[in-house]
């Protein structure tokens, strides 16, 4: 039985706008819980984070919307024979893959002009979150959760898509259409996410965390509040 132990990137840099390919390897998580992929300008242009080397959470700076994006994968995902995408949460544009080398190589070549007409259009826009500083590291506190296995659906299910929007972020079971909505757009909302240690999605449920979870001063954890 043959394992693959490589695999590749190609990613187009939010920073510069060059597209570069990247081999990752089962190796490079040896005794490491992170793995830094720069662009040949020296901006980190991808974070891979691993707590068993068996599931794997990719932040993805976004050239189209400027923002990150959460992507995860399963290391069967990852070094196999198919093509995995990488793309923007808020338009559904694709921004890199990862896969089999000629398929990944043909793919990114298609994508090359489209892409760098985009990033040139979203150029012109004003700044796509209501606080980029509170959202960037309301992402973090969210990937801090999910690393620690603390992010979850009741219904079983693990993979928790993430949808960013300007004020807010939207997390998603695709198992059982369970919604939890976290905002992302005034220190107390920073405040409420970095007291929480646990995201339990409830079953077919919808809830929202925001400041409003915890108005009073009594020291508690703020709690999931149902709408």
């Amino acid at each position: 039985m043959i394992i693959d132990t490589d695999t590749l990137l190609a990613m187009r840099c939010p920073e510069c706008g060059k597209l570069d390919y990247h081999n990752l390897s089962r190796f490079s998580f040896s005794g490491r819980k992170r793995v830094e992929i720069f662009c040949s300008c020296g901006y980190v242009k991808l974070v891979i984070t691993s707590k068993d080397r068996k599931s794997f959470w990719l932040q993805v700076p976004c050239v189209v919307c400027e923002s990150k994006h959460v992507h995860s994968f399963s290391s069967k995902m990852l070094w196999s024979e198919r093509v995995n995408y990488l793309f923007c949460h808020e338009t559904g544009l694709e921004l890199g893959y990862i896969g089999p080398c000629d398929e990944v190589k043909a793919m990114a070549a298609a994508q090359q002009e489209t892409m760098e007409a985009l990033a040139d259009d979203f150029e012109a826009e004003d700044e796509y979150f209501n606080n980029s500083e509170v959202m960037y590291e309301v992402l973090n506190c969210l990937h801090d959760i999910a690393e620690q296995g603390s992010l979850y659906c009741q219904c079983g299910n693990r993979d928790v898509e993430v949808d960013i929007f300007p004020d807010r972020l939207e997390l998603h079971c695709k198992d059982c259409d369970s919604v939890n909505i976290i905002y992302a757009e005034t220190d107390d909302d920073l405040r409420v996410i970095r007291e929480v240690e646990t995201i339990e999605l409830v079953r077919n449920g919808f809830e929202c965390l925001d400041s409003l979870s915890n108005t009073t001063k009594t020291g508690k954890k703020p709690k999931h509040r149902r709408k």
